[in-house]
């Protein structure tokens, strides 16, 4: 979510209260549905993600005081379409300014227990899916010792990869035969899973 994605719609959020209003998992779910889905009424994006409409409508308009959702057009009260303003959100990092580092850490506290919970759901359900999907399902880490420009790198390297497939998102008409939704997480952090601080925490390599 931090990093900025090339040549895609990114909504930059540099207002801690962006971020503190962001940090919720209706909206985040909202968010990401209205992305994937395209336009829809707060009924419907309520009963999609098991909310009243009440309580979609009231987050939709959360949402869009940042900017983040916009209403589309026609329609009245809770049957008016919302639709997302862009695909992606970005929001800074390594600013010293504490009301904006602790909103962003809330954000992202929410949002890395969405991703624990996603995967636990998988690894509990992986083998109700076919072969083939738990065979090209990828779990795993690799240590690799890196300076910040090679993991930079590394990263655009692969968020280049991954956007060749994005436009079928917004294309169905492109998505082959058997092609279904996949979430690819983006993880790359510095040290490793052995639990011991890394005595190079930050020194340069080769100190």
């Amino acid at each position: 979510m931090s990093e900025t994605p090339p040549r895609r719609s990114v909504k930059r959020l540099t207002d801690p209260r962006a971020l503190r209003a962001l940090a919720h998992p209706t909206r985040l779910s909202l968010v990401g549905l209205l992305r994937l889905e395209g336009p829809m009424t707060a009924t419907k994006a309520g009963e999609l993600l098991g909310e009243s409409s009440a309580s979609a409508s009231f987050h939709l308009r959360q949402l869009a005081k940042y900017g983040l959702v916009e209403e589309a057009g026609g329609g009245t009260g809770r049957e008016r379409p919302w639709k997302a303003t862009t695909q992606f959100t970005a929001y800074p990092e390594g600013e010293e300014n504490p009301a904006l580092d602790a909103a962003r850490d809330q954000l992202t506290a929410v949002i890395a227990n969405r991703y624990f919970e996603f995967l636990l759901s998988w690894l509990e359900t992986r083998y109700l899916e076919p072969p083939a999907w738990q065979e090209a399902s990828v779990f795993g880490d690799t240590m690799l010792y890196l300076t910040p420009g090679e993991l930079a790198e590394l990263a655009a390297a692969e968020r280049n990869l991954v956007d060749r497939y994005f436009d079928r998102t917004e294309h169905p008409e492109l998505r082959p035969p058997g092609a279904r939704r996949v979430t690819w997480l983006h993880l790359s952090l510095p040290g490793d899973l052995s639990g011991v601080i890394p005595r190079d925490r930050g020194q340069d390599a080769g100190q």
